[in-house]
Formats: C-alpha cells, sequence, structure tokens
C-alpha cells in the first residue's frame, strides 16, 4: 500500500462507529484525484480502491451485526466492485449468504442499516435493487441454490443478468467458504453444450459502435456522444466472464479470467493481450472524462464526445473498438449466436 492508502485503511479500522467511517470514505475520492494526477493507471488505482472499499464494506459490517451473524455468513461485493475494476462509487452491488439454519430475525433492519450508511458515504443504492435490501440477495445457502438453478436452468428473463452478476461475487467479510460452495454447485450444473450459454453472452453483442463511428471520432460528421460502458467495457467483460462460466473458472477479475483461459487454451493468448490492453485503454479514458467532468461540475458518465478527447485518447479509443468489434465476432462464432 502506498501511504495514503496505509493512513485510510488505518482509520478503517480504528473506526468505532458507522459514522465515523465517513471521513475515511471520502479520502478514498481523494485518493483516486491524487493517484490520477501522479499518472497512476487506471487499472492500477481500481485495485488499490477496491481493497480500500472492500475493507471499509467489511468494517462497516462488523459494526453493525452480530459477531455471531458475521461468522455464520458471508457478505459479498459484486458487478465491477466484486471484479476490482470499480474507481469511482457507483451503484451498491451487495448481497449475503446465510448458512442454512441461521437465525436472520433481525436481518432486515440491518440490511436497511447498512445500505443507509453506504448511502450517506457516496455510495447511492442500486435502482435494479441488488443490495441486502432486497431479500433475493441475502439468502440461506439453500435459498441460494435454488435461485442459482433458477437462473440456469429456468425460463425468468432476468436470470442472466442476475447470475451475471453473480459470478462476479467476492466475499468480504465473515465465512467465505459459503461463496465457494455456491461456485462449486454452479460449475456442476453447468454444461459446455448448453444453449444457455450462448442466451447469457448474447448481450455482449447488443451495443454496436454508430455508422461511420471513426469518422466522429476524427471529427469529420456531427459527432454523438459514444457510450464507452456499452460500447466497449461491457462487451469485453461480459464476453470474458462468460468465457470464465464455460471453463468453470472462479478467477473474477477480467485481467485474471483472461490469464486463466489462455493457461487453459480456451483463449489465443494474442487476443487476451489484446483485450486486455483495450479494457485498460477504455477505463483510462473514462476515468479521465469523469473527473475532469467533475471538476467542472458535471455528473460523471459513461459517454463522452470525441471532440472532448484529446488526440492520443481519440486514436486509442479507436484502436480499443476495432478490438471490441473483433472480439464480438470471435464471440459469435465460438457461441453460435447466429443461431440464436
Amino acid at each position: 500500500m502506498t501511504g495514503a492508502m496505509d493512513r485510510i485503511a488505518h482509520d478503517i479500522d480504528a473506526a468505532g462507529s458507522a459514522a465515523a467511517l465517513q471521513p475515511a470514505a471520502s479520502r478514498i475520492d481523494a485518493l483516486v484525484l491524487e493517484r490520477h494526477a501522479a499518472g497512476v493507471p487506471a487499472h492500477a488505482i481500481a485495485a488499490e480502491v477496491s481493497a480500500l472499499n472492500q475493507r471499509l464494506f467489511a468494517r462497516l459490517w462488523s459494526l453493525l451485526a452480530p459477531p455471531d451473524l458475521v461468522a455464520k455468513s458471508c457478505l459479498l461485493v459484486m458487478g465491477s466492485e466484486g471484479r476490482g475494476e470499480q474507481i469511482l462509487k457507483t451503484d451498491q452491488d451487495n448481497g449475503l449468504v446465510l448458512a442454512d439454519g441461521t437465525d436472520d430475525a433481525g436481518l432486515p433492519a440491518l440490511a436497511e442499516a447498512f445500505g443507509e450508511a453506504l448511502a450517506t458515504f457516496g455510495y447511492p443504492p442500486c435502482p435494479g435493487q441488488i443490495m441486502l435490501r432486497n431479500p433475493l440477495w441475502r439468502q440461506p445457502l439453500a435459498g441460494y441454490r435454488a435461485s442459482i438453478r433458477d437462473w440456469l436452468l429456468g425460463h425468468d428473463p432476468e436470470g442472466p443478468m442476475r447470475l451475471a452478476i453473480f459470478c462476479d461475487a467476492a466475499a468480504v467479510a465473515g465465512d467465505a467458504a459459503l461463496l465457494e460452495n455456491l461456485r462449486d454447485f454452479l460449475d456442476a450444473l453447468v454444461s459446455d453444450s448448453d444453449a444457455y450459454l450462448a442466451r447469457f453472452v448474447a448481450p455482449a453483442d447488443q451495443f454496436h459502435a454508430p455508422h461511420h463511428w471513426w469518422a466522429r471520432l476524427t471529427g469529420h460528421l456531427d459527432e454523438q456522444p459514444l457510450d464507452l460502458k456499452k460500447l466497449g467495457i461491457f462487451p469485453i467483460v461480459h464476453g470474458v466472464r462468460a468465457l470464465a462460466l464455460q471453463h468453470r473458472l472462479h478467477e473474477r477479475s477480467t485481467a485474471a479470467r483472461l490469464q486463466a483461459l489462455v493457461a487453459r487454451g480456451a483463449l489465443d493468448a494474442a487476443l487476451a493481450e489484446d483485450l486486455l490492453k483495450a479494457l485498460r485503454r477504455l477505463m483510462a479514458t473514462r476515468l479521465s472524462h469523469q473527473l475532469r467532468g467533475r471538476a467542472e461540475g458535471r455528473v460523471a458518465g459513461n459517454e463522452v464526445r470525441p471532440s472532448d478527447l484529446a488526440v492520443p485518447e481519440r486514436e486509442g479509443l479507436r484502436d480499443a473498438l476495432a478490438v471490441v468489434k473483433r472480439f464480438r465476432a470471435w464471440l459469435r462464432q465460438h457461441f453460435r449466436l447466429d443461431t440464436l
């Protein structure tokens, strides 16, 4: 850890109440600005921020929940937080797995308190209700098993999305063996030949760059904003996530998944390297754009106008989107998406 990270981590561990965590949460935002100004790559900042966020979540949970409940449950973070790829604070994505038979009488109130505290720290509630306060995401082991089976084998159109969220889950407090139990259960259900995998990966090919997107990047047409998440980050993250599910890999970060897929012989090393470079370029461009927007009093989002980017950023974005296009074509062939 850097000196600043050490101090924030110390303050998190020393907090004696939920309110006492507020200053540390604010200093995580300041750390992002400091590290970005120092030229630290976006993916490295994401790893640092993720470590601090997870430490903060774990400390908050230990301050709110009885020790017996903490020991008999597993607190999860999911989405980009679970993958260690989140930088600026976005929606809460969390859950709780309970050991079967655990007394959960006071859990609804605890879940509300946990969510409210995180909101005061700057982590907004998830619009999709992927939070402890939603009973779907705070279940005993047996309940989660039933949900996973339904997400994989049922007909709920929300099933693939919910399974994707779960695939990124990271244990941050309590008994991590509960999460591993569910991962092993999922592995046993997945079938390489199952048409479900094609349905699962299909959203990675849902968003396409607009017509003449390179002309827009070079300023030759009236430009429309480009959504870096939909057009670039999501297709890489979700496509790699689908491959990890197919090959029953438990790695969470996109970089670790790519490395494991190459080691398994499931993905060409050159393509994996291009995907990782593209993802990091997209993350860097988005972070720079978001921080500039915040400094100017604008809401930090995923959309950028090409004219707002410097020439090297536009060229990097062009190259990254070309890799994404190539990867989408590879996914269509690998999962036979044209037959859906």
